[in-house]
């Protein structure tokens, strides 16, 4: 059993971390400079591949809801999430022992994923709807009508706007000349967008689990002091409180431009709830 003291958190130098954590610190960071290896020597974008995308887009499969959680945008990315892993993983990792570290660590990062995944459905539905309805129904009026809207302008991707432009060419010229074909130009087209438009949608990093970290520390160490910033001292529980309750704003005013998924960090920290207080009930393995 681990003595819980409401004492300041030090953690220990990176070669003193526990297996799992310091492995999951080391495949994350390998995989970010594969990543960008590649997108520089090869034009390939491995975040097509590992993560995360919605469940209806072309490039969805089932092993992007483990490997997105090994993927990071930035070196800023890639570096708070590590870090925190490395704050909260080895003293959690301590408690628990490898397996159910990992089996907690997974688990967050599912809640995590599930819960955005969620999000981005009432986010893209009403768009994919419409494209839908227009394409079931097609007619030079109903289809102008749709991509001349505010909605379907705001969500054309930087990206797509060559595709866009070179469609719209001939369109306009095939709309005058050959109704038929313009249909058919348009009716491809819509596909094209819908396809493009849900591969968007793409969740990558560890955040999710680090914030199930976050709250698990805070659950089994509530009084234990960190450092905010490194020199705000704060209780761990206050701490888990305040990060979710500015998540669930930042989630809420869904600012334009913001593209942190906030609904899966507080999904990996609902799921991390749970799992402690199942894990509670068990008093011969929950420390």
């Amino acid at each position: 059993m681990i003595n819980i003291f409401n004492d300041q958190y030090r953690p220990s130098g990176f070669g003193y971390l526990p297996p799992a954590t310091k492995n999951i610190i080391i495949i994350n960071v390998l995989v970010f400079l594969l990543t960008v290896g590649l997108e520089k020597t090869q034009h390939i974008d491995l975040n097509q591949y590992l993560g995360l995308h919605y469940f209806t887009a072309p490039d969805f499969k089932p092993h992007q809801f483990i490997t997105y959680l090994f993927m990071h945008g930035s070196i800023a990315h890639i570096f708070f999430n590590m870090f925190g892993v490395y704050i909260f993983g080895q003293v959690l990792e301590g408690v628990w022992g490898a397996k159910r570290f990992i089996i907690f660590y997974i688990l967050t990062g599912l809640g995590a994923a599930l819960t955005q995944l969620v999000i981005i459905h009432f986010s893209v539905a009403p768009l994919v709807d419409s494209i839908k309805a227009v394409h079931d129904h097609l007619s030079v009026e109903t289809f102008e009508s749709l991509i001349n809207s505010p909605e379907f302008q705001s969500r054309m991707s930087f990206d797509f706007a060559p595709q866009f432009n070179e469609f719209v060419n001939q369109y306009n010229q095939a709309v005058h000349e050959n109704p038929t074909k313009a249909l058919s130009l348009a009716s491809q087209f819509l596909l094209d967008f819908k396809n493009s438009y849900l591969n968007s949608q793409v969740v990558i990093g560890a955040s999710g689990s680090l914030f199930g970290l976050l709250g698990a520390f805070g659950m089994l160490f509530p009084n234990r002091m960190l450092y905010l910033y490194f020199f705000i001292p704060i209780k761990a529980k206050w701490l888990v409180i305040g990060y979710g309750l500015i998540e669930l704003f930042s989630g809420l005013s869904n600012k334009a431009g913001d593209d942190v998924a906030h609904f899966a960090h507080l999904g990996g920290l609902a799921v991390a709830i749970v799992i402690i207080l199942i894990w509670r009930k068990d008093k011969t393995h929950f420390y």
